[in-house]
């Protein structure tokens, strides 16, 4: 090894004596893995990678939210088209039965939805990869 001088301002100074005390590593050796990270020549090009990879990783993430959330919202707006168009509006009297009715309806709805997220039974894995593209405009 060979010892050489650097002068560093304070606030870098201060820093490495931080990370030294808290590392409990040597500044030395802080120094040296510094400056040879620095020095690397395929230092910048593996962090670009790793960065690159994670990017992508993102991307697909996306992609599937994307995904899932036009065929909740094509679901949902094909489910309240045919619900208007095929439940007749009450009458005036109806109304107490009805809400009685709709509370064990949406008690029986809620009770299969468990059942079917406890089963792992998604929608999505239903549909094929060409649907959902056809979903989203796609040719």
């Amino acid at each position: 090894m060979v010892e050489t001088k650097v002068y560093l301002p304070g606030e870098v100074v201060r820093a490495l004596d931080e990370t030294a005390r808290r590392l409990r590593r040597s500044k030395s050796e802080i120094v040296r893995a510094a400056v040879a990270s620095y020095l690397s020549p395929d230092g910048p090009e593996a962090l670009e990678a790793a960065l690159s990879r994670r990017l992508d990783r993102l991307s697909r993430q996306v992609d599937r939210l994307e995904r899932d959330l036009t065929i909740s919202n094509e679901t949902l707006a094909l489910y309240v088209r045919t619900w208007l168009r095929n439940v007749p509006s009450l009458a005036a009297g109806d109304d107490a039965a009805a809400s009685d009715l709709a509370r064990e309806r949406y008690a029986r709805f809620i009770d299969a939805l468990a059942r079917r997220l406890s089963a792992g039974k998604l929608l999505r894995n239903e549909i094929g990869s060409d649907e959902a593209g056809a979903a989203k405009g796609e040719t």
